[in-house]
């Protein structure tokens, strides 16, 4: 497969990231790039990004709990960041992100004991780990994300989008998350966001992800995450979901709470405001939700 790797010059003088990268390389090939900060023998808070950010997203979160004493890891997912992309969309399946994701932070990185954030793709990746290798993980925070199978319809706002995705002769990735937050973005944070994208043939991985979501229940991924449900509904360590009013995922922050037995005693949080990057609307406050919940 072809494989592109964004110029490291692009990522010069990115704001409030002064994070080294580190890098693993997986067992088919691809190289995934990973920064962490905070004490080496911190407990280990995993935050995944999704759709179509990198971990940047979590800038103002790896610095909290970093000067709190945890050791956070923000991972690339293969096709963003500083990670490799593969520029055939058919490479990209939720199995193998899933795959990618696990051979990282388990196999590579030989992380135990995780206490693990996922937002948006992020979050539809780490419940399938959380399913499949509970033994894993210490605890598990969702924030703006779900599980879907597509045995229930998807909100029209993300069809529209997906067909977006789809048809659209060109993307721009700062604009989907500026459209995404509610606070504007400042121009230098926009620039870090269309960093890893020099040209639109990097974009592979971000074209790829609506069509992976399991919208309808013939999608290849739709039985796998329904048999993640039925290991979830058994899931008995802590589980946080910290949502907001976003009008995509907004409702599955319910539906995960009452029904992961691990959530049943925890004080769920939702935070004002619609945007779907909590991260960059509410990044302390959700940085406050996840060191509560840590300690």
């Amino acid at each position: 497969m072809e494989i592109l790797r964004t110029p490291d010059d692009r990522f010069a003088d990115i704001p409030d990231f002064p994070y080294e990268p580190r890098y693993i390389d997986l067992d088919d090939g691809l190289r995934m790039a990973y920064v962490e900060a905070g004490p080496a023998d911190g407990e280990p808070v995993v935050l995944m990004h999704g759709e179509p950010t990198w971990s940047l997203l979590y800038r103002t979160q790896i610095a909290r709990l970093a000067e709190a004493g945890y050791r956070a890891i923000a991972p690339d997912l293969i096709g963003f960041g500083r990670s490799d992309k593969p520029t055939d969309r058919s490479v990209f399946t939720y199995a193998r992100h899933v795959e990618w994701v696990r051979q990282c932070l388990f196999d590579k990185i030989g992380l135990s004991g995780i206490t693990y954030v996922g937002h948006d793709w992020g979050g539809l990746i780490g419940l399938r780990l959380a399913a499949e290798h509970p033994d894993r993980f210490a605890r598990f925070i969702a924030t703006n994300t779900g599980l879907p199978t597509g045995d229930q319809p998807m909100p029209d706002v993300w069809l529209r989008f997906r067909e977006v995705m789809r048809t659209a002769p060109e993307m721009s990735v700062s604009r989907l998350v500026a459209s995404g937050c509610q606070h504007s973005l400042a121009p230098e944070v926009l620039a870090a966001y269309e960093a890893p994208f020099p040209n639109q043939s990097y974009q592979a991985g971000v074209r790829a992800f609506p069509d992976l979501v399991p919208a309808e229940p013939d999608n290849p991924a739709s039985q796998d995450n329904r048999i993640a449900w039925s290991k979830l509904r058994e899931w008995d360590k802590p589980f946080l979901s910290v949502f907001n009013s976003d009008p995509i995922t907004s409702a599955m922050g319910p539906i995960l709470a009452r029904t992961i037995p691990g959530a049943a005693d925890v004080t769920h949080r939702t935070i004002a405001g619609h945007g779907h990057f909590i991260q960059e609307d509410s990044g302390d406050e959700l940085a406050d939700a996840i060191i509560t919940f840590l300690r």
